[in-house]
């Protein structure tokens, strides 16, 4: 009669519980990151506490910190090649129209994609769920589901 009561979980499924240590910061991450929408400022404040925070929490929960580290660093990424393309077509003597409409399109994309990954995010943790793919580019969804 000494089993953990866990046991009884099903295999490979973690219990996710509310009241997990570190699901503050993860909350905070995601209004943070929500808020660079609006101010660019606040989504490396997030990195750099999901940085910090990883692998003091409950394990479901590094899956969120690694999803928003993820999203962080996909977004610098896409933002250097943007910037990059950006300035090529500047340089190239095309009509500064297409530049222009290059950076919208860019911002806009970029915003619907974080707005997206982080109402999968908190979606996920409202429901106590971990992140099924924190490494994916898109939405952290696996393809089995």
């Amino acid at each position: 009669m000494t089993q953990n009561s866990n046991a009884s979980a099903t295999p490979g499924r973690e219990i996710c519980d509310k009241s997990a240590p570190g699901r503050g910061y993860v909350v905070v991450i995601y209004g943070l990151y929500m808020g660079s929408v609006i101010a660019v400022v606040t989504a490396p404040v997030g990195a750099l506490i999901a940085h910090l925070r990883l692998g003091r929490g409950a394990p479901w929960l590094d899956t969120h910190l690694r999803f928003q580290i993820r999203s962080f660093w996909i977004g610098v990424l896409a933002a250097a090649v943007a910037l990059f393309l950006w300035r090529l077509m500047g340089l190239s003597g095309l009509s500064p129209i297409y530049a222009w409409s290059l950076g919208y399109l860019f911002f806009t994309i970029g915003m619907v994609w974080m707005i997206a990954r982080c109402a999968v995010g908190i979606h996920r943790l409202t429901s106590n769920r971990a992140i099924e793919a924190p490494k994916s580019w898109l939405f952290g969804v696996s393809k089995q589901n």
